[in-house]
């Protein structure tokens, strides 16, 4: 047979020629080739068994590629291992020179030894001598050196196994004595009911006979429906749900609601979107994911992935308790950082009192105290919300007043006081109840001084006082109601306001506005004088005001 080393190098004709040969040792008319041996090869060999690998390629016709090389044979099986523990003869007698300083084997040197440290060696001593080590050269195999149990002994998984039976054997007798002792557990007790109701006795209460052992037996073989039960560690494990309880996928049908994994029997959406989680019968598998301890896992994990992305050797699974670490004392120095800043701002800067928390009711814009009110404005029920206080001092009591400037007005004389004291001077002292009767007599007085009024009626009067007082302090004064206005008085008040505009009296030559007019008037304004005002003044807000028609 040709190998592939030289086939690839013929010619087509001798390919052809070594093809026909091939063909003649099949059919017999030629002679089988042969090996380095001088054996014959079949050449119904397959080619590709024929062939020799290119490693292997020795140029001739061979199959010793096929055949087991010498230095592969298993000279030593996988059972051939190391003497542990086997000792070449008696010991020596006396130290000899090259041994061990520390026991006195040869086989060895002190920094070998594994024998214990002596306080004096054998070299000094001449005491204990070990006998040599045997030192076998063992030159294993490709599988005995990757075979883990090669050179274990079988016979020490029996003294391991004879371990664990003891204390089985001594827990079980333990377990027997502890019930024969018991007399007052429940099982104890329903096996008195169980008997006594066949009509059997039990005289010996505690004791166990061969139908107690039966029944104990077969109790603690058994399953429970629906869980899987280890019988020897007593754990349970519900592998499925309660057939009493809706399914996930049944609480919403609608196809675009969340997503049903029937593999893992997980909805991570909540199915019902308008109910809140809290009052859902099934909010969702994300819903738990978020409650106990889940978001300090999840920023501890978020803290070790960035650490780790800074170049620190940081993993949360491989490593928890330094990341855990790390992750607490992050925060300390975050916080003492952030206190620093705190600090050095705030001596730089100041403003420590607006860092004061304020109340309650002001940080949220609203308040649980219920108040109600009228169409006018007037509070019902409830307390009423306080007055907004000005940057001005309010309710300052001075010299002895028990109330403030301005808290009672003169209708006689139009002037403002003290209702403590009807004091028209402002920071004076209060008299008390003396002051107001002096204010009264001093009214009174300057009544009767007064001339005699006409006795016509109030309304005919023209320039009277009582006219300025229906004026000044009625509905019709503060634009409530209907107000007659008088057609000459309005005339003649339009007529001195358009020679005011005219003249030029509302502004002089400086720039300065002069207290002409109605506000320099020592007479009261009228109705008239007041509609003539406002019939004469420029509206500045009116958009046409001053629009200037073009001439065409």
């Amino acid at each position: 047979m040709a190998s592939a080393s030289t086939i690839g190098k013929l010619s087509r004709e001798e390919y052809r020629r070594q093809k026909d040969l091939d063909a003649a040792r099949k059919a017999g008319t030629a002679p089988a080739a042969l090996d380095e041996e001088g054996r014959p090869i079949n050449p119904h060999i397959p080619q590709y068994i024929s062939q020799a690998p290119w490693y292997l390629d020795t140029g001739a016709p061979s199959l010793s590629h096929q055949r087991r090389r010498p230095e592969e044979q298993p000279e030593s099986k996988l059972d051939n291992w190391y003497d542990r523990g086997v000792k070449a003869g008696p010991a020596a007698k006396k130290y000899r020179q090259g041994a061990c300083e520390n026991c006195g084997s040869m086989t060895h040197k002190r920094q070998d030894c594994l024998e214990r440290p002596r306080k004096k060696g054998a070299k000094f001593t001449n005491r204990n001598i070990k006998a040599d080590d045997i030192v076998q050269d063992v030159a294993p195999g490709y599988d005995a050196k990757r075979d883990r149990w090669n050179g274990y002994d079988p016979a020490e998984h029996k003294k391991v196994y004879d371990e664990y039976v003891a204390v089985e054997t001594a827990r079980q007798k333990l377990r027997e004595e502890a019930i024969d002792n018991q007399t007052t557990t429940d099982l104890a007790a329903v096996r008195k009911v169980a008997k006594a109701g066949k009509g059997e006795k039990d005289p010996d209460f505690g004791s166990s006979d061969e139908e107690d052992e039966d029944e104990d037996k077969y109790a603690d073989a058994a399953d429970a429906v629906g869980q899987k039960l280890d019988t020897k560690t007593r754990i349970t494990v519900r592998n499925l749900r309660i057939r009493e309880d809706t399914a996930k996928y049944l609480i919403n049908l609608d196809p675009d609601s969340a997503y049903y994994d029937p593999k893992t029997r997980s909805m991570r959406d909540a199915p019902l979107k308008d109910v809140p989680a809290e009052e859902a019968r099934f909010a969702g598998d994300n819903f738990h994911r978020f409650s106990g301890e889940a978001p300090e896992v999840q920023s501890l994990q978020l803290f070790a992935w960035q650490a780790a992305a800074r170049g620190n050797d940081i993993h949360l699974n491989a490593n928890p308790t330094m990341g855990q670490r790390l992750h607490h004392e992050f925060k300390e120095k975050k916080e003492e950082l952030k206190g620093l800043n705190k600090v050095s701002i705030l001596d730089k800067y100041g403003g420590e009192e607006y860092l004061q928390s304020a109340p309650k009711e002001l940080l949220q814009g609203q308040t649980e105290n219920y108040v109600e009110y009228s169409r006018t404005g007037h509070v019902i029920k409830g307390k009423e919300r306080a007055k907004t206080k000005s940057k001005y001092p309010e309710d300052v009591l001075i010299n002895n007043h028990t109330a403030v400037w301005g808290s009672w007005y003169d209708r006689s004389t139009g002037l403002w006081g003290y209702a403590c004291c009807h004091s028209v001077i402002n920071i004076s002292y209060c008299t008390g109840q003396a002051g107001i009767q002096a204010a009264i007599a001093s009214s009174a007085q300057s009544l009767l001084s007064a001339p005699p009024a006409s006795k016509q009626p109030p309304e005919t009067l023209q320039n009277g006082s009582t006219d300025k007082v229906e004026q000044n302090y009625s509905k019709k004064r503060i634009g409530e109601g209907e107000v007659q206005l008088d057609q000459d008085r309005l005339k003649q008040a339009l007529d001195d306001a358009r020679k005011r505009k005219g003249a030029g009296e509302d502004e002089d030559r400086s720039g300065k506005r002069r207290r002409g007019g109605l506000s320099g008037s020592t007479h009261e304004v009228t109705e008239e004088e007041l509609e003539a005002f406002r019939m004469t003044r420029r509206i500045t807000e009116d958009p046409m005001a001053n629009y200037v028609d073009g001439v065409d």
